[in-house]
């Protein structure tokens, strides 16, 4: 876990905008450019997919990122490898510590399965990918959903291997920050899920801003 905080000023962002809990977002970031995702309230699960902006086939590997850097979480000092074993973003900033690679999006399949057959038609994150993709000019099918990162989300892995969902360890104004080493395009369901304590079972909006290179 590395907290390290940013020089950047939020007032000299090339684009700032506030992600309602539940809603998604789609846009490209430019080789260069840094990219904030900033925790409003605390604790809240923001799950996020990255692709090369050139050649959409090439996005971002959960596998390919734990292997190159030996470690299941990612912190600062943290790069996302692509598909094609390219970096994608290097993470250079970070006050939260960690965040999860392993917990992946809620599904309709997922909540009936975890929680319970009611909460099959709950809102959820794999929902709020198709509806961005969707509604966009960029490529993506059903099929380009991989294994997403969890940014703030607390999965813990026990000594037996399992996976835990437990209490997040963010907090109000925690940011994690990554520079773009390719034109990308970012995808992000700004997580509704209502039926674990990642964020306190309360979904909050987070802030996103972009910076030109320095």
């Amino acid at each position: 876990m590395t907290i390290l905080e940013s020089p950047l000023d939020p007032r000299a962002a090339v684009y700032d905008y506030v992600l309602p809990a539940g809603e998604s977002w789609l846009h490209p970031i430019r080789k260069g450019q840094i990219f904030r995702i900033l925790d409003l309230e605390g604790n809240q699960a923001v799950d996020t997919l990255f692709y090369s902006a050139a050649h959409p086939e090439e996005r971002y590997s959960a596998t390919d990122t734990i292997r190159r850097q030996g470690n299941l979480y990612l912190t600062a000092g943290s790069a996302l490898i692509s598909s094609e074993g390219n970096v994608l973003l290097t993470l250079v900033a970070d006050t939260c510590g960690r965040h999860d690679t392993l917990g992946g999006a809620c599904a309709a399949e997922s909540n009936s399965v975890r929680y319970a057959l009611d909460k099959k038609y709950m809102h959820n994150c794999r929902d709020s990918f198709l509806l961005a993709i969707g509604h966009a000019d960029c490529g993506l099918t059903k099929r380009d959903l991989a294994s997403n990162i969890n940014f703030f989300m607390n999965v813990p892995v026990t000594l037996d291997g399992r996976l835990t969902f437990a209490d997040g360890i963010s907090a109000p104004g925690k940011y994690v920050e990554m520079r773009a080493e390719m034109d990308v395009m970012a995808l992000i369901s700004n997580c509704p899920q209502l039926n674990n304590p990642c964020n306190a079972y309360h979904p909050t909006p987070v802030r996103l801003l972009i910076w030109d290179p320095q």
